[in-house]
């Protein structure tokens, strides 16, 4: 404080020619703006990119969803050439070759010999050359080709009952949102009511009912099944509806159907598709479930939940007639919900953990 002191009194005494004014120390010229180009005001420095590119590079750094996408794809492919590769079909039977173990020239180092639990070599003992990658069954069907027609058949079911799920509970949930009040209240209503009972219970009376096959097992699926995307769809529009982006398009004078279609969908699209990825494992479950209980499909028909009750039945000394049907139904259930987690992620980084 005396160092300040004594520095206005210094400047005090000076004479009035020898002090500096703060003022002439800054020129007039300072407080003029540089010019600049009026094309370059409105310039973007990076490139444009939606938010589909944007979720899209989000997604490709999660490698669990990006190892998950992969192997669904390669299930998918061998699902569909696998039954061609052995020259078989699923239901051709050959007694000679009942309870054959897996045999893959070059592969003996993985236990895929052709022994059986005893040691003893069954090719070899009964003179079959021919080699059955994944065994046979009980009544020497290929268990190759029966495994990806089933896994074929599973990955149908369950995609076209999601497919399903989607159609109906976007459209019962987007009428629910869209027009609300008594309509909406009506509509809530019958969701509580079908939420209350318990769906497995539902799916299989329906199963009772109806013949054991695809179409009855798609049906009952989807009694209960798109009550869930039903209440994301509505939860996600009622959100949307009341933003200003959408009250400015009805002020504008856009009609319903408009605004359904160009605005309020797809701004719930994220949350859809990840809905959707979630129902696939499950009604992947449901089948394999309905047809180990034996309420699925019936032989010589093959699906993973067939091929799971046949292997179980022979699991003590025929492990692997349940060793790869439980491989392919755990891969695909597992790398499905990963898939759906990294697709939340993508599209909704707030949801990140």
């Amino acid at each position: 404080m005396s160092m300040e002191l004594e520095k206005n009194k210094a400047h005090a005494t000076l004479p009035p020619s020898s002090r500096t004014n703060p003022k002439d120390s800054i020129s007039d010229d300072l407080f003029v703006p540089e010019p600049v180009d009026p094309s370059l005001q409105e310039q973007i420095s990076g490139p444009m990119q939606s938010i589909w590119k944007d979720a899209l590079q989000r997604l490709l750094k999660n490698k669990g969803a990006v190892v998950s996408f992969f192997l669904i794809l390669l299930i998918g492919v061998m699902s569909l050439v696998g039954p061609m590769m052995s020259g078989r079909t699923y239901d051709a039977q050959n007694l000679a070759h009942s309870n054959l173990p897996p045999k893959v020239p070059g592969l003996e180092w993985l236990g895929l010999n052709g022994k059986d639990v005893n040691g003893v070599d069954q090719y070899e003992r009964r003179g079959i050359t021919e080699n059955f990658w994944f065994g046979t069954d009980e009544f020497g069907r290929d268990l190759w080709t029966r495994v990806w027609k089933g896994t074929q058949i599973s990955l149908f079911i369950a995609i076209l009952a999601a497919l399903l799920d989607l159609i109906i509970g976007v459209a019962y949930g987007g009428i629910s949102a869209f027009y609300g009040g008594k309509l909406d209240n009506a509509m809530q209503r019958v969701i509580e009511v079908l939420v209350g009972i318990p769906n497995l219970i539902v799916i299989i009376l329906f199963i009772l009912i109806l013949d054991p096959g695809i179409s009855s097992i798609v049906l009952a699926m989807i009694i209960t099944g798109w009550v869930s995307m039903a209440r994301v769809v509505r939860g996600q529009l009622l959100q949307i509806k009341s933003q200003e982006f959408v009250l400015a398009s009805r002020a504008l004078g856009a009609s319903n159907s408009r605004l359904i279609v160009k605005h309020l969908l797809p701004n719930a699209i994220g949350p859809i598709l990840v809905t959707m990825m979630f129902t696939i494992p499950s009604a992947i479950f449901f089948e394999a479930f309905l047809s180990f209980i034996g309420l699925g499909l019936q032989p010589p028909l093959a699906s993973l939940g067939v091929l799971i009750q046949d292997g179980y039945v022979g699991m003590r000394f025929f492990a692997y007639k349940l060793l790869f049907p439980g491989i392919v139904i755990s891969v695909l259930m597992i790398s499905f919900n990963l898939l759906a987690d990294g697709l939340r992620d993508a599209l909704d980084p707030r949801m990140k953990k």
